[in-house]
C-alpha cells in the first residue's frame, strides 16, 4: 500500500531529505519520499503493517523536525498555487517578520548614533528583536543532535561578531540575513503558486442533473452513468460522453493544443478541458478519482518524489558541505593566529568564512529546477512522473516505436478483399461475424466495412490468441481468422500477400475462403517527429511491431527509421529491446497499448501516448503525451536538456560565488555584508534562474 500526506511548515530541502532518510529507516517502510516542493509525505509499506508505519512516521517527524506538521486526516491536496516557505510561515508571520525587521533596524540605527551602555543595549535589543527565532530554532536542533543547519551558521557568526566587540556587524548579519530569507521565501513561494497556476485544471463544481433539473455538487459525488449538464466556460468536471448538445473545447491544459476543438454528440470529452460554446449533457463514464484531470493532478504533484541524480547528489553533498566548511572555519580562526596572535582578526574572518559557507542556494534551487522543468512540460502536455525521469529523458540517445497507435492514426480501413472461391460479400460477412466479439481495432475496422447489424446467435465458441487471430463457430462452421502464423499453425495453406497493409486471412472448416487488406495511417506528424529527433542527437530509431514484415518497412522507409523488427508477439518485443540497452546507450519505448505495458516497463524511460493510450501503457509509463503526438517527444527531449543546463548553471554559479566570496572573506577582502549577499542573494538569484524552465 501507498499513502501520501500534505505536511506542513518543512523548513527547507536540507530538512525534509533528513526526515526523509529517517523515515526510510524505520521497520516495515518499503520507500519513504518527503516531496519538499510539492508538501508531501509518502509511504510505501505491507497492507497490515500501514497502521503501525503511520504512527512510527509521526513519531519520527516529531524528533527529527518538530515543527513539520503532517496532516493525517487531511487528502492530498490538489494544487492551486499554495507555496511553502523556506524558514517563515509568511502567512502571518511574514508581515510580522518585516514589522521586526523595521523594529531592529531603527534599533540599529539607534545604536550606531549613540555610545556606552545605552549604545550596547541597543544594539542587544536589535539583536534579540531580528533574531531570536533564528537563536530558538539552533537551541533545539543543537537539542536534538542536528547541529550543522543554516540557523546554527547565523547564530554561531552573529554572536561570534559581538563577542569580539562588532556589535553593529553581527545585528546587521542577522537583519540582512532575515531580509533576504523573506524575500528567498517569497520567490519560492511565488514559483510554486506559477507552476501549480500551470495546472490549474481541477473543477471547482460539477452540475449533476436530478430529474432534469441541474444541482451543483463536488465533482467527488458524481457517479458513472449520471448526466452532467456543462455550461459555456465551465471546466469539464469529468469524463464523459456527449448525449446532447455541440460546442468547441478548449484542451491546452490537457494537450499544450491551442486550438479548440469541436464535440457533439456521441463525442467522448476529458476532464480538464474548458467548455468554450454551446450547453452541453454528458453522461459520465468514469468516477472522479479515475478521471483524466485527477490521474494528471496525481501525476504532476507526486513528481518530486521521484529524485534526480542530481538532487540525491546535491542532498549528499550538503550533508558532508556544512560540517566540512565549519572545520574548516575553526581551523581558519585558530591556526593563522598561533603565529601572529591576531586572534580577533581571524576569528572575524573565521565568522565571515562561516556566513558565507550556507548551501541553501544548491539545495532549494535545484529541487525548484526540476520541479519548473516538469511543470513547463506538462504546460505543453508532457506529463513526466519524476525528475529521474526528465534526467533520463535528457540522455536519451535510442527510441523505439511501437507502430500502431503511436506512428500511425490506428485507424484501419478496409483497403481490399481478396476471395477464393467465395464472393467478396460472403468473405466479409464471415469475417465481419467471427470479429464481432474482438475489441481489437482490425476487428473494428472489419465490422465497420460490413456496415450491418451482426446476429449473434449466428456466433458461438470465439477463442481470441493475442498476437495471431481468432477462432470461432459461425453458422455450425469454425472460421479462423487471422494471420499467416495462426494459419500455418492450423495447416491450413495459404498465398503469401504482399500488400502494404495489414492481411487478414479467413478460412472456414480447414478451406481458405481469402483475405482482407487492412491499411494504418501515418499520423501527420510521425516524419517532422522523426526528424526532429536525429537534430536532437537520438541516433537509432527502432519500431518493433507485430504487424506484417511488408507492411512495417513500408512504414519505416516513409518515417526515416533506422531499424524495423516485425511480426513480433508481446513477449518478442520485450526480447529486442533488451537487445538494444546497454553499451551506454539510454533507451525509450514509445507505445499506447496494453500489449506494450511490459516493454515500457522494460525500458530505461517509457513513453505513453495518453489521449488513445490504455490505462495500463499509462500505468506503466514515465512520460504521458496527452494528445497522441509523436513531435511532443523531441519537445520533450528539449525541456529535459533546457532543465538540466539549468541544474548545471544553478550549481556552478553557486558554487563558484561561494568559493569566490570564501577566498575574500579568508584573505580578510570581504565582510558580513558581502558573505550575506554570497548567502541568501546568491540563493535569490539561483531561484529565479530555476524559473526560467518553466517556459
Amino acid at each position: 500500500m501507498i499513502k501520501t500526506w500534505p505536511i506542513e511548515h518543512l523548513d527547507c530541502p536540507n530538512c525534509a531529505a533528513k526526515l526523509e532518510s529517517a523515515l526510510q529507516k524505520l521497520p516495515g517502510v518499503e520507500s519513504a519520499s518527503v516531496n519538499f516542493t510539492g508538501g508531501t509525505v509518502t509511504i510505501a509499506a505491507p497492507d497490515d503493517r500501514m497502521t503501525e508505519v503511520t504512527r512510527a512516521m509521526i513519531e519520527t517527524a516529531a524528533q527529527v523536525e518538530p515543527d513539520a506538521r503532517i496532516l493525517l486526516d487531511e487528502a492530498p491536496r490538489h494544487s492551486h498555487g499554495h507555496g511553502h516557505d523556506h524558514n517563515h510561515d509568511h502567512g502571518e508571520a511574514g508581515p510580522a517578520l518585516l514589522w521586526r525587521v523595521a523594529a531592529a533596524g531603527v534599533l540599529l540605527a539607534g545604536g550606531l548614533a549613540t555610545g556606552g551602555t545605552v549604545s550596547l543595549l541597543l544594539f542587544l535589543a536589535a539583536y534579540i528583536t531580528a533574531g531570536w527565532d533564528i537563536l530558538l530554532a539552533s537551541a533545539k536542533n543543537i537539542a536534538r543532535g542536528e547541529i550543522f543547519d543554516e540557523n546554527f551558521l547565523m547564530s554561531v557568526a552573529s554572536i561570534g561578531a559581538m563577542c569580539v566587540g562588532e556589535y553593529a556587524e553581527g545585528v546587521l548579519v542577522i537583519v540582512l540575513y532575515q531580509i533576504g530569507e523573506w524575500f528567498q521565501a517569497r520567490a519560492v513561494g511565488k514559483s510554486h503558486a506559477s507552476i501549480t497556476a500551470l495546472m490549474d485544471i481541477r473543477p471547482d463544481h460539477a452540475n449533476l442533473l436530478c430529474n432534469g433539473q441541474p444541482r451543483q455538487v463536488s465533482p467527488e459525488e458524481v457517479h458513472t452513468g449520471d448526466l452532467i449538464l456543462v455550461r459555456p466556460g465551465e471546466k469539464v468536471p469529468l469524463d464523459g460522453v456527449i448525449i446532447e448538445g455541440s460546442t468547441s473545447l478548449n484542451t491546452v491544459a490537457l494537450t499544450g493544443e491551442s486550438l479548440p476543438r469541436d464535440a457533439s454528440a456521441g463525442d467522448s470529452v476529458l476532464s480538464g478541458s474548458v467548455n468554450l460554446s454551446g450547453l452541453i449533457t454528458l453522461q459520465v463514464t468514469s468516477e472522479y478519482a479515475e478521471s483524466t484531470v485527477s490521474k494528471i493532478l496525481r501525476l504532476v504533484e507526486s513528481s518530486g518524489d521521484r529524485k534526480a541524480r542530481a538532487e540525491q547528489f546535491i542532498t549528499r553533498f550538503a550533508r558532508i558541505y556544512t560540517p566540512a566548511v565549519c572545520a574548516c572555519a575553526v581551523l581558519l580562526a585558530v591556526i593563522p593566529s598561533l603565529f601572529d596572535g591576531q586572534w580577533s582578526q581571524w576569528i572575524h574572518r573565521a565568522l565571515t568564512f562561516l556566513v558565507i559557507s550556507c548551501p541553501c542556494a544548491l539545495v532549494i534551487s535545484v529541487p525548484l529546477t526540476f520541479f519548473s522543468g516538469i511543470g513547463g512540460a506538462s504546460r505543453k502536455g508532457v506529463l513526466v512522473k519524476g525528475a529521474n525521469d526528465l534526467e533520463t529523458l535528457a540522455r536519451l540517445d535510442t527510441v523505439v516505436f511501437d507502430k500502431t497507435g503511436t506512428l500511425t492514426r490506428g485507424v484501419f480501413t478496409v483497403t481490399a478483399l481478396k476471395p477464393q472461391g467465395c464472393t467478396e460479400e460472403m468473405l466479409l460477412e464471415t469475417a465481419a461475424l467471427a470479429e464481432s466479439s474482438s475489441g481489437h481495432p482490425i476487428a473494428r475496422s472489419i465490422l465497420s466495412a460490413y456496415g450491418r447489424e451482426i446476429d449473434q446467435r449466428r456466433v458461438t465458441h470465439v477463442e481470441e490468441t493475442a498476437g495471431h487471430g481468432l477462432r470461432a463457430t459461425v453458422d455450425g462452421r469454425t472460421v479462423v481468422a487471422g494471420n499467416s502464423r495462426l494459419m500455418e499453425s492450423l495447416g491450413i495453406a495459404v498465398p503469401r500477400e504482399d500488400s502494404d497493409g495489414t492481411v487478414v486471412y479467413v478460412a472456414a472448416d480447414g478451406a481458405y475462403m481469402g483475405c482482407i487488406v487492412i491499411s494504418d495511417v501515418v499520423k501527420p506528424t510521425s516524419k517532422k517527429a522523426m526528424e526532429e529527433l536525429k537534430q536532437a542527437g537520438v541516433s537509432r530509431l527502432v519500431m518493433l511491431t507485430g504487424d506484417r514484415r511488408h507492411a512495417a518497412d513500408v512504414i519505416a522507409r516513409q518515417l526515416g527509421l533506422t531499424k524495423v523488427h516485425a511480426e513480433l508477439l508481446p513477449a518478442d518485443k520485450v526480447q529486442r529491446l533488451e537487445g538494444l540497452l546497454g553499451d551506454d546507450h539510454t533507451v525509450a519505448f514509445v507505445g499506447d497499448g496494453i500489449n506494450d505495458a511490459p516493454v515500457l516497463r522494460r525500458a530505461d524511460l517509457g513513453l505513453a501516448m495518453g489521449g488513445v493510450g490504455s490505462d495500463a501503457a499509462i500505468e506503466a509509463a514515465d512520460v504521458v503525451l496527452m494528445d497522441d503526438d509523436p513531435c511532443k517527444l523531441p519537445l520533450a527531449i528539449r525541456i529535459a536538456r533546457k532543465t538540466l543546463r539549468i541544474v548545471r548553471q544553478n550549481i556552478a554559479f553557486s558554487l563558484g560565488i561561494k568559493a569566490v566570496v570564501m577566498v575574500l572573506g579568508a584573505l580578510g577582502y570581504a565582510g558580513m555584508g558581502l558573505a550575506v549577499f554570497a548567502d541568501v542573494g546568491v540563493a535569490l538569484l539561483a531561484i529565479l534562474n530555476a524559473m526560467r524552465a518553466m517556459k
